[in-house]
C-alpha cells in the first residue's frame, strides 16, 4: 500500500479534519482516506471524442438547419516570387 505526506497543511484545516474524524470515530488518516475515496469516486472522465461530447450536450435542444454554402473552384495560389 502506498503512502503520502501532505506538507504545509493549514492548522485550521487540520483541526477540522481531526474533529470530523472524531465525530465519525475514525483516525485522521482514515478520515482523509475516506474523503479522498469519496471525492475521486465521483470524478468524471474526459470524453474520448470532443465532437461526440458536444453532440450529447446539445442534442436535447434539437437541431438546426444551416443554409448550404455555394462552393466554387479553388482560387489560384499567388506567385510569391514577384
Amino acid at each position: 500500500m502506498a503512502s503520502i505526506t501532505i506538507r504545509n497543511l493549514d492548522d485550521r484545516l487540520k483541526t477540522r479534519l481531526r474533529v470530523r474524524a472524531a465525530s465519525h470515530g475514525h483516525s485522521m488518516e482514515e478520515e482523509a482516506r475516506s474523503i479522498l475515496r469519496a471525492a475521486l469516486a465521483n470524478e468524471r472522465t474526459a470524453p474520448d471524442d470532443l465532437a461526440a461530447a458536444i453532440h450529447r450536450r446539445f442534442a436535447p435542444l434539437g437541431g438546426v438547419e444551416l443554409p448550404k454554402t455555394p462552393r466554387g473552384p479553388m482560387r489560384r495560389v499567388p506567385d510569391l516570387d514577384r
